[in-house]
């Protein structure tokens, strides 16, 4: 077994979400899904077919995430993984309904830090190993840290 590291190519403050699927009506009941979630949204998703032709099916309601989506499919390149680009939405409004798709198997990561992704490689093909998320911990919230983090929460609109 071979491990690489492959690194997401996204824009700074874009969110994509990484997780692992198993059919091949994936990409068009991922796609429902996200349409359903608000008429805001914008995205892109890309699937790594498995078996059969073992094509990266597209599909998405804004030509740039689903290109974006597309070429990191291609980079990582494992097995019945799928990757959705979101931008006027962010994670946290879209991962339960995505967990919601029978075909989801599991997110790996949703986030807009930089990410990379641990690719096993065998004989057999490609699969993600683990998910490296942004950069380690500076330290622990102060009392002043956590009125700046509910502050930010009540501002966005997350809490009352």
């Amino acid at each position: 077994m071979e491990l690489q590291i492959v690194a997401i190519d996204k824009p700074d403050d874009m969110n994509v979400i990484v997780g692992q699927s198993h059919f091949i009506k994936t990409v068009e009941d991922v796609h429902e899904a996200l349409v359903g979630v608000s008429p805001h949204l914008r995205f892109g998703v890309a699937f790594c077919e498995a078996s059969g032709p073992r094509l990266v099916r597209c599909s998405g309601n804004d030509d740039r995430l689903v290109e974006l989506a597309t070429r990191n499919a291609v980079a990582v390149g494992a097995g019945h993984s799928f990757f959705v680009f979101v931008e006027d939405g962010y994670p946290v409004n879209v991962l339960n309904t995505l967990k919601q798709v029978p075909e989801v198997c599991g997110i790996f990561c949703a986030t807009a830090n930089p990410v990379e992704i641990i690719v096993a490689e065998t004989e057999l093909g490609r699969g993600i190993a683990g998910v490296i998320d942004g950069r380690p911990p500076a330290g622990v919230e102060t009392d002043a840290d956590v009125d700046d983090r509910k502050a930010l929460l009540r501002t966005i609109g997350y809490k009352l």
